[in-house]
C-alpha cells in the first residue's frame, strides 16, 4: 500500500531562520524563533525558569496571510523575527493549522516553483478582520521581561562576532577565539548552578 503524501511535506524540513544559520538550535530568544530553541545545557531549573512561550498560531496565520500570500516557512520566519526571537511556532504546529484553515475554507494555496504559496479566501479576510486588534507576537514581545530582552541581545551580538570570527579571523585567532567560548559555556553553566539568593547576597568583605 502506497503511503499517503502529506500535503505540505515538500516544505517539511527546512533549516532553521534567523541570525545564526549554521550554529543549530539555540535557547530561547537567541533564535528567530523561538520558537524557542530545543535542548538545553546542563543545570537545574530554577523557579526563575520559563517555559516556551506559545500564542495563537491560528490567529498569527490570519494576520500575516491578511497581509500578502506567504509560504509555510515565510510565516514560521516572520512570526519569529515579528516576536524578536520569542515565540517562533514549529512546522508541526503552523502546516496542520494550515490545513485545518484550507478546510475551513479561509486559506487556499497554489503551487509557486514547486512550493505551496497560501492565501486568504473572502471568509478568511473577514476571519482575519475580526480578531484582535493586537497581534499574537506583539503579546508575546509584552510579556517578555527586559533582563531576557537583554540576554537575548547579548547572545544575538555574541553569535554575530562569532561569525566575523569564522570569517576573517587567522587560524591563532580563531582557535583563541574557540577557547573564549568554551569558557564563557562554562560560566553560563555556573550562573545556572549558583543559588539565586546567595548570588544575590552581599560579599562578607562588601558586609564588612
Amino acid at each position: 500500500m502506497r503511503r499517503q503524501r502529506h500535503p505540505f511535506a515538500h516544505e517539511r524540513g527546512r533549516a532553521s531562520f534567523g541570525p545564526f544559520g549554521g550554529f543549530g538550535e539555540f535557547p530561547p530568544g537567541f533564535g528567530p524563533g523561538g520558537g524557542r530553541g530545543r535542548g538545553h545545557g546542563p543545570g537545574r531549573r530554577g523557579h526563575g525558569g520559563r517555559r516556551s512561550r506559545r500564542g495563537d498560531v491560528r490567529a498569527a496565520i490570519l494576520a500575516l496571510l491578511a497581509e500578502q500570500p506567504r509560504h509555510g516557512y515565510e510565516i514560521i520566519r516572520e512570526i519569529g523575527e515579528r516576536s524578536g526571537g520569542f515565540w517562533r511556532p514549529s512546522p508541526g504546529s503552523v502546516y496542520p493549522t494550515l490545513q485545518l484553515l484550507a478546510d475551513e475554507g479561509l486559506v487556499i494555496s497554489k503551487d509557486e516553483h514547486g512550493k505551496k504559496l497560501f492565501e486568504l479566501t473572502d471568509a478568511g479576510r473577514t476571519a482575519a478582520e475580526e480578531q484582535d486588534s493586537t497581534p499574537p507576537w506583539e503579546q508575546i514581545a509584552q510579556d517578555v521581561d527586559a533582563s531576557e530582552v537583554g540576554l537575548a541581545k547579548a547572545g544575538k551580538n555574541l553569535a554575530a562576532a562569532v561569525v566575523q570570527i569564522m570569517r576573517a579571523g587567522t587560524e591563532s585567532q580563531q582557535a583563541r577565539a574557540a577557547e573564549v567560548l568554551n569558557d564563557a559555556r562554562r560560566s553560563l553553566y555556573g550562573i545556572l548552578g549558583e543559588d539565586e539568593d546567595e548570588s544575590s547576597a552581599p560579599s562578607e568583605e562588601a558586609a564588612e
